[in-house]
C-alpha cells in the first residue's frame, strides 16, 4: 500500500520563542512592560463633558439640505414597502433631502434586469 496523504491543519499557531527562553541572550530580550512605581507619575487626562446640542453649532456644514447617498438595497426596500423615496427621507429627517445616486448604482440596477425596472425609474 502507498503512503497516506497528510492534509494541512488549519488554524495552527506558529511556534515562537518564549520571552524567558534560555537561548535568548539578556541584551536581546525585549523590555517587559512595567508599571510605574510612583502613583503620582501617572498622568490622567480629564476632558470636560460637552452637551451634544452644540455639535451642529460648530459643524455648520452638517445642516439641511441633506445630500443622501442611496444604494441599490435602499431603493429596492423602499419600493417593496411602497414608499416614495424623497418623501420618506424628508419624513425621517424632518428636513429637505436630496438623494444622490451614483453611476455604479444605476449600472447595478440595469444589470438586475426587468424585475427592477421600477427601481431604475
Amino acid at each position: 500500500m502507498g503512503k497516506q496523504k497528510k492534509t494541512k491543519r488549519y488554524a495552527v499557531m506558529k511556534r515562537r520563542l518564549n520571552l524567558k527562553d534560555p537561548r535568548i541572550k539578556e541584551k536581546d530580550r525585549a523590555a517587559s512592560h512595567k508599571k510605574p512605581k510612583d502613583p503620582s507619575s501617572i498622568k490622567e487626562r480629564e476632558v470636560p463633558q460637552v452637551p451634544s446640542c452644540l455639535f451642529f453649532q460648530y459643524n455648520t456644514n452638517l445642516g439641511p439640505p441633506y445630500y443622501i447617498l442611496v444604494d441599490t438595497n435602499f431603493i429596492n426596500f423602499s419600493i417593496k414597502a411602497k414608499l416614495d423615496l424623497v418623501q420618506s427621507m424628508m419624513d425621517c429627517l424632518y428636513a429637505k433631502c436630496v438623494p444622490c445616486i451614483t453611476d455604479c448604482v444605476m449600472a447595478e440596477l440595469e444589470k438586475l434586469g426587468q424585475k427592477y425596472r421600477v427601481a431604475l425609474r
